[in-house]
């Protein structure tokens, strides 16, 4: 017999959520449904499900709960919880400096720490012929990895120096930090760490517009925003802007996907500290009529949950989507450029790179990516 599903609570998606973690430890399975049907993705009230037959213990680990007033203080709780910290992969380049400069400035407001994570590859020299046999130099590969390991050890003792002096002389926030030394490829690095220790943002640094376009392909700070299931902020080395209380306008770009309305709940989260204007942005080369009633009703949607939000919506219209977005940024004179960007193969991403990672070389904008 087929064990369907029932709701027990309905609530706000948070509340929701802590509902779901006590439900489960307690040994039962638990599912979360939006209630709304206009923009089922992000709703007001949320359904809390289970299957029928674990009904009876559920009600009663709701009611040991308390109800409302344990959620209530479960929810507390959560919200003074310490912030996961801030991740900058670093390369001792000046550009890695102006990440650490955003970083250390967004960790000093939202009360969190900093993780500089270098890694670095060691060349191993393997076999070498000789004659009829093979013969391994491994004093020189010796040599060769100790001599690579210092100069990181010293690299990074010269920037963590010139990091205290920049808090002592108070051009950055005093703000905890520590430095992780990987042996490794550094996209897969950075990747691997991320995943194991969860940090709140990934802030990279890129050389913008100087970047040849063969560069593309290779470049760790795009093959992050590929991968990464944390959000990415590409901080171009020829950025006008210093840091995140300068910010006053930022875009999201949508093509009304689901997960459009699931990252910009994220952005607001990360931004909150913050006051800016928050342009919804669209791009198409044919006008359609439901273009504009999407984008107005997106517009009223979010004014229910922030109505202090001042929030502004835009049809493009264009071909050549860098030229497009470049013309709005600056015509709006953009701070930070957001989008979403697709899991997609290796093969799709050599030969046709998406927008996202195009415009991390195109744009002196820092751009703030998340992943589907």
């Amino acid at each position: 017999m087929e064990d369907n599903l029932v709701t027990v609570a309905i609530h706000t998606y948070e509340k929701a959520q802590i509902l779901k973690s006590v439900l489960e430890l307690n040994g039962i399975e638990s599912y979360i449904h939006n209630v709304n049907q206009i923009l089922p993705v992000i709703s007001a009230g949320v359904r809390v499900r289970i299957r029928e037959s674990d009904l009876p213990k559920a009600l009663a680990v709701i009611e040991d709960m308390n109800n409302a007033e344990a959620i209530e203080e479960a929810l507390n709780e959560k919200k003074h919880k310490k912030n996961p910290p801030i991740l900058i992969p670093i390369d001792f380049s000046d550009y890695s400096i102006k990440a650490c400069e955003f970083g250390f400035g967004l960790a000093h407001t939202l009360s969190t720490e900093v993780t500089l994570l270098h890694a670095y590859f060691a060349p191993s020299f393997g076999a070498i012929p000789t004659g009829d046999v093979i013969s391994y130099d491994i004093r020189q590969e010796e040599e060769t990895i100790k001599f690579v390991i210092d100069k990181v050890n010293m690299d990074m003792e010269k920037l963590t120096k010139e990091i205290k002096e920049k808090v002592k002389n108070g051009s950055l926030p005093d703000v905890k930090f520590k430095h992780v030394l990987r042996e490794g490829i550094p996209e897969e690095e950075i990747i691997r760490y991320s995943k194991k220790h969860n940090p709140s943002i990934v802030i990279m640094g890129t050389r913008g517009k100087s970047q040849k376009d063969v560069d593309l392909i290779g470049s760790v700070t795009a093959e992050i925003i590929e991968r990464s299931r944390i959000p990415v902020l590409a901080i171009p080395e020829d950025t006008t802007m210093v840091n995140f209380d300068h910010i006053q306008n930022i875009a999201y770009a949508t093509n009304f996907d689901d997960k459009d309305l699931i990252a910009f709940e994220k952005l607001m989260q990360l931004m909150k500290p913050f006051r800016f204007k928050m342009h919804f942005v669209h791009s198409e080369q044919k006008e359609d009529a439901w273009t504009e009633i999407k984008l107005k009703g997106i517009k009223e949607y979010f004014l229910k949950f922030y109505p202090e939000q001042e929030i502004e919506y835009h049809i493009l219209h264009g071909s050549d989507l860098l030229t497009v977005f470049d013309k709005f940024i600056s015509d709006n004179k953009i701070d930070v450029f957001s989008l979403t960007t697709h899991k997609r193969n290796i093969f799709t991403r050599l030969f046709n790179p998406s927008i996202a990672r195009k415009m991390v070389f195109h744009s002196n904008t820092p751009m703030l990516v998340f992943h589907a």
